[in-house]
């Protein structure tokens, strides 16, 4: 006899059973862990609904989802804001399509325009899809030699010229010069930053699985930094900022060399390079590191509009705000920006 799938709300008593869930899941990623609710609610204010489904007691399956309410950018449920992945991490198919049924439930009552699944495959082929970004993920040998060799040799090229410069680097226990370098580089782009409280929430729950390379010349001038995150066999470089300098000076190439000596000696079997936009400097970036892109399966149920939502960069009516924010000076953006950026995700 086949036994029934229960869907029901996440309890707190289920945070231990929850993530020996997710690093059990082949399908599961960083983004599932639970820690990432209290992130949601506690920094960015949002509601979050986290459903899971069960089998003889037992946690089959497991959908994050956070509620964003704007103005600006309007009213959806997402799995996840903030994350490149998410979706509904289970391989019972009549466990997903129960969580499934329940998150559009869950919308409907909740009023949104959207539900939104950051899916790293296909689920709906059928279902209206946004088709900007790109994944990078790429094995990486035990052997840092092998890894080095892996480079295409324009790249290699800018690596070993970053160790020619004799720059260094260095993990750090703060956040405060990785945000320096972050915020300021967002800036430049016209975005708006997150707060430096998210970043040290970040180092502070996730503990040993998150940290800080920052790269600087051999007399201590700040060039680059990146935050990233540990899951299973896996590193995620996911946050990064850079000093104009960086590039003549090849501090990228070498931070991410160095990230990847680091991980190697860690014993991690993936380089996930992130999410990416088509035609972007940072997608350029990451192939000329002979990496694949991916693309994405970012998977909508559409309630009430008519077309997936474009709240990207890309998107032509925020030319405008964007020229606008750059002329910012930077302590009035980095006040101004987390309050904006938290209804974007």
């Amino acid at each position: 006899m086949v036994s029934v799938v229960n869907v029901r709300s996440f309890a707190e008593a289920d945070s231990a059973r929850w993530n020996e869930f997710v690093f059990a899941c082949p399908g599961a990623t960083f983004f599932h862990r639970i820690e990432w609710r209290g992130i949601m609610r506690d920094v960015f204010r949002h509601r979050t609904h986290y459903l899971l489904a069960e089998r003889d007691n037992r946690i089959v399956a497991v959908l994050p989802l956070a509620e964003v309410k704007s103005r600006l950018f309007g009213h959806a449920l997402t799995s996840l804001p903030f994350a490149v992945y998410g979706g509904i991490a289970g391989d019972d198919v009549e466990a997903v399509a129960a969580l499934e049924a329940a998150a559009e439930d869950l919308a409907r009552k909740a009023g949104v325009q959207h539900l939104e699944y950051r899916n790293l495959t296909v689920r709906h082929s059928d279902w209206p899809r946004q088709e900007v970004y790109f994944t990078f993920r790429k094995e990486i040998f035990p052997d840092e030699e092998a890894n080095m060799a892996a480079i295409p040799r324009k790249q290699r090229a800018m690596v070993r010229k970053g160790i020619k410069n004799g720059l260094v680097a260095t993990f750090d226990s703060t956040p405060d010069r990785f945000f320096s370098l972050y915020s300021d580089n967002v800036l430049r782009h016209g975005t708006p930053a997150l707060s430096k409280k998210f970043f040290q929430t970040l180092l502070s729950v996730f503990g040993k699985d998150c940290d800080i390379l920052t790269v600087t010349t051999a007399d201590g001038k700040l060039l680059s930094s990146v935050l990233s995150f540990y899951f299973r066999e896996e590193i995620l470089p996911y946050y990064a900022g850079d000093d104009l300098a960086a590039r003549d000076l090849a501090a990228n190439d070498f931070k991410y060399w160095e990230l990847m000596r680091h991980a190697c000696a860690r014993g991690c079997r993936i380089f996930d390079y992130g999410r990416s936009k088509a035609g972007t400097g940072p997608f350029s970036f990451k192939k000329n590191w002979g990496f694949e892109p991916t693309p994405l399966s970012y998977e909508y149920r559409l309630f009430k509009r008519d077309a997936v939502p474009q709240n990207n960069p890309l998107n032509p009516k925020y030319r405008a705000f964007i020229a606008l924010w750059r002329r910012l000076p930077i302590g009035i953006a980095n006040r101004l920006g987390p309050s904006l950026v938290r209804n974007l995700g």
